[in-house]
């Protein structure tokens, strides 16, 4: 039987100092890369089990998306004419995962409200007509 991983502070600091810096949790743990580092699967599991570490990743995530929203400022005011293309593809990606992962801070706020064009209530009137016999 395997060992349980040796979990400590210092590890989980590093792993969400790495997300909120905008690295993918699969790279983080991926074997190729930092061995002291767990698994991919290792990482799935403590998140599903243990509500307080769940927590620490949703509040790691919402750096990233505050990171990936501040980077697209720089993208803009360092795109020359010839990479605007390019400035613009990557600022379309921050803006789509930042509105994902915080969406109620960067998403797209959809009204649905329904309302007359005047802005007052719509009003509904049911007419009943007795079936033909």
């Amino acid at each position: 039987m395997a060992q349980p991983f040796p979990w400590t502070p210092e590890i989980e600091d590093e792993i969400f100092k790495r997300i909120a810096n905008g690295e993918a949790i699969r790279h983080i743990c991926s074997s190729d890369r930092d061995e002291w580092l767990p698994s991919w699967e290792t990482f799935r599991k403590r998140l599903a089990n243990d509500p307080d570490f769940a927590a620490q990743y949703a509040h790691a995530r919402e750096a990233q998306a505050d990171n990936e929203f501040d980077e697209i400022r720089w993208i803009a005011d360092t795109a020359t004419p010839e990479d605007v293309a390019v400035a613009r593809l990557r600022i379309d990606a921050r803006k789509w995962r930042a509105g994902k992962l915080r969406p109620k801070v960067y998403g797209d706020k959809l009204d649905l409200t329904h309302a007359n064009p005047d802005g007052s209530a719509i009003t509904f009137q049911t007419v009943f007509e007795p079936k033909p016999e």
